[in-house]
């Protein structure tokens, strides 16, 4: 059967988005006085960030607006933005504590690294990152890996993180570039659909992709998954360039076809051609639905003297809301049931 267009409300482009406004929020004075006095109590109780569970951060009508942003996640945009928080209040250590005592809130932390990071701090880390965070020595010069590129002033291509949500809270802004991207995954279905439904398909069929040193649950160093999926009518795909190009230098993973090649070039041109650019202020949090779009970043150039430093403190949640996977995703997800505590990098023994 032929492919159809998808519906919903996270089919948006760029420019719907940047007219709508049910993706915004503000946090009220009430709100942040109740953020400050949680803080202040898993603080009087001696608690690191790390050990913050849920029920540790008692703000009751910050939880009715995430419970708010949850849905719209979900079932509306995919994406929100929530600003004005006070971050110019606190230290590293509190920022630590607010944003995974928020991120409870709305789903549960799971690993970002297979030592067991549940909290990345995304800043420029200079020359020893890509020692530190993966890279491939090749014929035409080194590959870097998904965290060195996060980690360091150049782009971020279109991608999706290996969660259901993306949180990130944004404590300082670089004096030049660094924009956020975010585009419907749907609209890039759609407009595939509508432009090359040919290459459509190959999006559907399993792509190579190479865990790099960064991701374990597996004895192979590459797996299988197609880029789109299906189940029971709702969408999702999962997405990163760098870690198909990094199987092909791995033997024994299938070789792309041209035709495959193309698929990827489209699907870049057109997410580049839809998405909205926003750029995030020092206290602003943005969450993204992993499932239903893409974000990127554009190449940045921070100023120390002036205090303009681009820095964001990520969390990576899966959600008690999320929706089922297709059963071949098990591969990268495990559990794919609705709802299911799932995604993250498996922590090495």
């Amino acid at each position: 059967m032929p492919r159809q267009a998808l519906e919903g409300a996270s089919l948006w482009t760029g420019a719907e988005l940047a007219e709508a406004s049910d993706w915004r929020y503000r946090l009220t004075p009430a709100m942040t006085a109740e953020i400050h006095a949680a803080l202040q109590e898993v603080k009087r109780r001696g608690l690191g960030w790390e050990e913050i569970g849920p029920g540790d951060f008692r703000a009751p009508s910050v939880r009715a607006l995430f419970d708010r942003v949850a849905e719209g996640l979900e079932h509306g945009r995919g994406v929100a933005l929530i600003s004005g928080l006070p971050v110019e209040r606190y230290d590293d250590a509190d920022l630590r504590r607010l944003w995974y005592g928020l991120g409870q809130l709305l789903g549960t932390p799971v690993s970002q690294s297979n030592a067991g990071l549940r909290m990345k701090i995304i800043q420029d880390e200079g020359a020893a990152a890509p020692a530190i965070h993966g890279k491939l020595e090749t014929a035409n010069g080194t590959f870097l890996g998904s965290y060195s590129r996060a980690v360091s002033t150049g782009p971020l291509r279109f991608h999706t993180d290996r969660t259901d949500v993306v949180g990130l809270l944004c404590a300082g802004q670089a004096s030049e570039g660094g924009l956020s991207k975010v585009v419907s995954t749907l609209a890039v279905h759609n407009e595939i659909l509508r432009r090359r439904p040919d290459l459509l398909e190959l999006l559907y069929q399993p792509y190579p992709r190479s865990r790099l040193g960064e991701e374990k649950g597996g004895e192979e160093l590459f797996y299988l998954l197609p880029v789109f999926g299906l189940r029971d009518g709702r969408f999702t795909s999962h997405y990163s360039r760098t870690f198909i190009e990094a199987a092909q230098m791995l033997p024994g993973a299938p070789r792309l076809s041209a035709a495959q090649l193309e698929a990827l070039d489209l699907l870049h041109a057109v997410a580049e051609a839809l998405c909205y650019r926003m750029t995030l202020a020092p206290g602003d949090l943005q969450f993204v639905n992993n499932h239903v779009v893409y974000h990127a970043r554009e190449a940045f150039q921070n100023d120390p003297a002036q205090a303009k430093v681009r820095r964001l403190y990520r969390v990576w949640l899966a959600m008690p809301n999320s929706r089922a996977l297709p059963e071949d995703h098990a591969v990268l997800w495990g559990n794919v049931a609705a709802g299911a505590l799932r995604g993250g990098i498996a922590v090495a023994p």
